[in-house]
């Protein structure tokens, strides 16, 4: 890797700034639901506290919009954390200010301090400099461990790399080795696996898999809009109608650089998403007007099944069915049960992906579950992320 990571200074006695990813699904009482995102961080967590390291911890946690959302409190994260560190973590009722000033200077080493939710100030999303610079103030040095936040520009994560050194934690490491290799130096044949509801989200993805991909399955509302491209009758099939062009421009630079790229032949329709509906399986030339396809169906299953057994790399992203329902969650669970099984160098990009995965049970044989959504898509795109940018180069 050619930037700087916290292996590669010293970090003994200094404070380390360090922006974490604890976006996490909590219920109304503040109760975490799943707490992977606060584990992924604590190998840069412990390494930091080892070599004798403050840590000053930032993140966000929903969309409370540059004010106070009392909702949105990191109370719980701090209280998750504490047990799975097994040591104390104080907390700030504050994003910026006195109070905070005053705990990060008081901070000793080998203690973890974790700031308020850095979206409850107005300039974190607009990367004000003196916010930034703010943050800069309480520490030595910056260290870039949130991933999934990368493709953004705010005053945690890269502006503050204006004001002290920024160097790369490990998990913002792995990322990036991983995700670099699955694009620039992976095993063949390749074989990427796209779903989800919209081809919008997802045409910089695509055209970057036609260039690196030797197969390219499609599913969920995306491979819809791909057969109406083809003057299949989809029902009430969700579909992008005003994407119908970019669809058929894809297929035609599939054939072009010769990928295989495979759409559904049959599927699970039902006439609502719901649990109680009438599901059946149709062929992709017989969907019933007053129908949607909800699924993959077996024979797309095993055709899917069988190009994955033979890859040398899978990638995916987005659920190729409505997942979330058991009876329209086995294409799903089929093709990450399919994944795991399979020798293949596996990266799976994307919250509703990964909570495909662990609801197949497969999540332990996945060689690498990216914590970001948008990050991941961005880095697969070849965009430059600011929250690597801005990390010094060795």
């Amino acid at each position: 890797m050619t930037k700087k990571s916290i292996k590669d200074i010293k970090l003994s006695g200094m404070r380390a700034f360090t922006r974490v990813d604890f976006n996490v699904p909590r219920k109304e009482d503040g109760t975490i639901t799943d707490d992977t995102k606060i584990r992924a961080a604590l190998p840069t967590i412990r390494y930091l506290l080892e070599q004798g390291a403050a840590v000053i911890l930032a993140s966000h946690l929903g969309r409370p919009k540059g004010k106070v959302n009392e909702a949105l409190r990191l109370d719980s994260v701090a209280q998750k954390l504490s047990d799975l560190l097994e040591m104390e973590v104080t907390k700030t009722s504050e994003v910026v200010g006195e109070e905070v000033t005053r705990a990060a200077g008081e901070l000793k080493p080998g203690s973890v301090l974790l700031l308020e939710n850095v979206r409850f100030h107005p300039g974190e999303e607009k990367n004000d400099s003196e916010l930034a610079k703010a943050y800069a103030e309480l520490a030595d040095v910056f260290v870039s461990d949130a991933f999934g936040t990368a493709h953004r520009a705010h005053a945690s994560n890269s502006g503050v790399a204006q004001y002290i050194p920024a160097v790369a934690g490990l998990l913002m490491i792995t990322e990036i080795e991983n995700l670099t290799k699955s694009l620039h130096s992976p095993t063949r044949p390749v074989v990427a696996i796209v779903g989800g509801s919209k081809i919008a989200d997802k045409i910089g993805v695509l055209n970057t898999f036609l260039k690196t991909a030797d197969s390219l399955l499609l599913g969920g509302g995306m491979a819809n809009t791909f057969l109406r491209a083809k003057d299949h009758n989809m029902g009430r099939s969700l579909l992008e109608e005003d994407k119908l062009a970019d669809a058929a421009e894809i297929m035609r630079e599939a054939a072009n650089h010769d990928v295989n790229l495979c759409l559904p032949v049959d599927f699970i329709v039902a006439d609502k998403v719901d649990e109680a509906a009438q599901a059946e399986t149709v062929t992709v030339e017989s969907v019933p007007a007053d129908k949607m396809a909800l699924d993959i169906g077996p024979q797309t299953r095993k055709i899917y099944k069988d190009l994955i057994s033979k890859a040398g790399t899978v990638i995916w992203n987005g659920p190729i069915g409505v997942f979330e329902i058991d009876k329209f969650a086995e294409g799903t669970i089929d093709v990450a049960r399919a994944i795991a099984e399979s020798e293949a160098f596996s990266i799976i990009g994307g919250g509703d992906v990964v909570a495909a995965v662990e609801k197949a049970g497969v999540a332990q044989d996945i060689s690498h579950l990216s914590t970001g959504g948008g990050a991941t898509l961005e880095f697969w795109e070849g965009k430059e992320l600011p929250g690597i940018a801005v990390l010094q180069d060795k």
